[in-house]
């Protein structure tokens, strides 16, 4: 693992954080270029009504407007929760070439816990993924979330 792998993924703890802060699912995520953060967000699906709205989506979004190209080649997206199916089928379509990620999802995570849509070989485009950076961290985090959401 990049040394860079860990900074960045303290980056998403700290917007996971704010989404917790905004009363969204404590998801934090950004896109890497170069080592320059291009882009960075989190959950806000029930802020904006928008079931499309996970953190991965939002940056992909922020990353594209910013390069002015949908396709987001030399990319490393990470993320503090392993993306969904949606999140990680957009990833596939914009070329992301790195997924790092903080906690496995499973009940719906596809990249290797429950589907590997990242990097099956039936689509025209694979991701080389690196799980379980700052694996606990991101995994406490969430799992405080729901414990005190259900209190």
């Amino acid at each position: 693992m990049p040394p860079d792998d860990s900074h960045f993924m303290r980056r998403a703890l700290e917007l996971a954080r704010e989404a917790e802060a905004a009363g969204e699912v404590p998801v934090g995520a950004l896109v890497v270029r170069d080592g320059e953060i291009i882009a960075e967000g989190f959950n806000r699906p029930i802020s904006t009504r928008d079931p499309t709205a996970h953190a991965e989506m939002v940056v992909l979004r922020a990353a594209a407007a910013r390069l002015d190209n949908y396709r987001l080649l030399g990319t490393t997206l990470y993320v503090t929760l392993e993306p969904c199916a949606m999140c990680a089928g957009a990833m596939v379509h914009a070329r992301v070439q790195r997924l790092v990620y903080g906690a496995t999802d499973p009940r719906a995570g596809a990249a290797g816990s429950v589907f590997n849509v990242v990097q099956n070989p039936a689509l025209n485009h694979r991701l080389e993924v690196v799980p379980g950076v700052r694996a606990e961290d991101c995994g406490v985090l969430l799992r405080s979330f729901f414990v005190a959401r259900r209190a």
